[in-house]
């Protein structure tokens, strides 16, 4: 666990992010938007970046450095730095050995020990374990949304220069209904249908490798129909302040691979993270994007 000195935080933030800001960082693109975002609002955010996840321009400047099993280390920085909120942002491939989480000096036995129970549960289980752990201590867990308003969806509508066509829009009813339905289950947040059918799930491997396994289907000639869409949407269940479902410009290139004619998004629960590239993106690549109303009880 390694630290950097802190500064005074600023006092005339907005009120979502009023006192000193902390990020705890895995991996992606999100985590430095987060980060940009406080700093062009004044803001002197701590990064408290996990360690072999985020991405090396967050250890320029102030920040910490922990495990993923650090849970307890996690609250000694945030009370030795002044911290009142917290913005959990990015990815984790891969969840920790139990044994590696038994080593000693991993932080206090309590916050150690919620930690465990967590990594029993399915990944939104395990952040809202986490984050009422955090929350115990005195400490305010923000959505990155919160911070970074403008990198929700919009409303429902279309993004790009071109529109879903006929099939496009059986394909994105078809995804959506697999999508909510895995997310139900707490295993994924997106789907892909071709042809009016689903042909993959999301699971622990993200949405840019499922969209790397459709491109190698479809080298293989295991998918033949034209076309496609990629479909994202938060779990019906969702702790919104972590985690929700995103989409970038990797998604569209990955989607481009894949032979896909468009992604569809839920609108103001999906982040798309560098909005300007990823539409530019889209156009260039002669997809579209579009957003959907707001799952409603699971529907």
């Amino acid at each position: 666990m390694t630290t950097t000195a802190k500064k005074t935080p600023r006092t005339d933030l907005p009120a979502a992010i009023a006192g000193r800001t902390a990020i705890v960082a895995g991996n992606g693109l999100l985590p430095v938007a987060v980060a940009e975002s406080l700093r062009k609002q004044g803001g002197n955010p701590l990064i408290v970046a996990i360690k072999g996840e985020a991405e090396p321009a967050l250890y320029d400047g102030e920040h910490a450095e922990i495990s993923i099993v650090e849970l307890g280390g996690l609250v000694k920085i945030l009370k030795a730095e002044g911290i009142s909120n917290v913005v959990l942002a990015g990815g984790i491939r891969h969840r920790p050995e139990f044994r590696a989480a038994l080593r000693p000096g991993n932080g206090n036995l309590v916050a150690l020990y919620r930690f465990l129970r967590a990594f029993r549960l399915g990944d939104d289980g395990l952040l809202r374990a986490v984050i009422a752990t955090i929350e115990s201590y005195g400490f305010r867990v923000v959505g990155a949304h919160e911070v970074v308003p403008d990198i929700l969806a919009p409303a429902p509508g279309t993004m790009t220069r071109k529109r879903a066509d006929q099939g496009s829009v059986a394909n994105m009813r078809a995804a959506r209904e697999a999508a909510v339905m895995i997310g139900a289950l707490d295993i994924g947040q997106a789907a892909i249908a071709v042809g009016g059918r689903v042909v993959a799930l999301e699971g622990v491997e993200g949405t840019d490798a499922m969209l790397q396994r459709v491109a190698e289907l479809r080298r293989a000639k295991r998918i033949n129909r034209k076309g496609g869409v990629l479909v994202k949407c938060a779990k019906p269940q969702q702790e919104v302040r972590a985690d929700l479902p995103a989409i970038g410009v990797s998604t569209v290139e990955n989607a481009m691979r894949a032979g896909l004619k468009g992604i569809a998004v839920e609108a103001g629960r999906t982040l798309i993270l560098g909005y300007a590239e990823t539409v530019a993106a889209a156009n260039e690549a002669g997809l579209f994007i579009e957003t959907f109303e707001q799952v409603q009880d699971g529907s």
